[in-house]
């Protein structure tokens, strides 16, 4: 399955054919979560962008939005998904897939609450241009 899903992302990336800065407030991801670039294509004013993303046991993605489409595939691990609300909105497994639809009415943040690196296989469609994602401060949640 999840070579089929990276093979479909890849194709979306290929025939459809930037992490961010922030104020002094925003919460960046936590140690060691990093982002490794697999494909990226432009195609008019769209950028298409294939990343995998892994999340160490602990850690979090910081909260943030997206300047369009994200849709991530978990290749490993358990994401926990949480809106500006604090509360969870879902909890993914390996095999599953997660939507965030972008814009700045869609903050979010993701965590690894498990015993084992998160990896995610994710597709941006990004307006030309624009970061990965965009860091905001803490909503207000007790946690990061």
């Amino acid at each position: 399955m999840r070579i089929a899903l990276r093979t479909a992302l890849s194709g979306a990336v290929v025939t459809a054919t930037v992490l961010t800065g922030g104020t002094a407030q925003a919460t960046p991801p936590g140690p060691g979560v990093t982002g490794t670039l697999v494909a990226q294509k432009t195609v008019g004013d769209t950028d298409y962008v294939l990343r995998e993303i892994t999340v160490p046991p602990g850690q979090a993605t910081g909260w943030h939005y997206h300047d369009g489409l994200v849709v991530g595939y978990v290749k490993q691990g358990t994401l926990s998904h949480y809106h500006s609300d604090c509360a969870s909105d879902g909890t993914y497994p390996q095999g599953t897939v997660v939507r965030e639809p972008g814009g700045p009415g869609d903050v979010h943040l993701g965590r690894n609450e498990g015993d084992v690196p998160l990896v995610l296989e994710v597709l941006y469609v990004l307006p030309h241009g624009s970061p990965y994602s965009e860091d905001v401060p803490n909503p207000g949640c007790s946690f990061e």
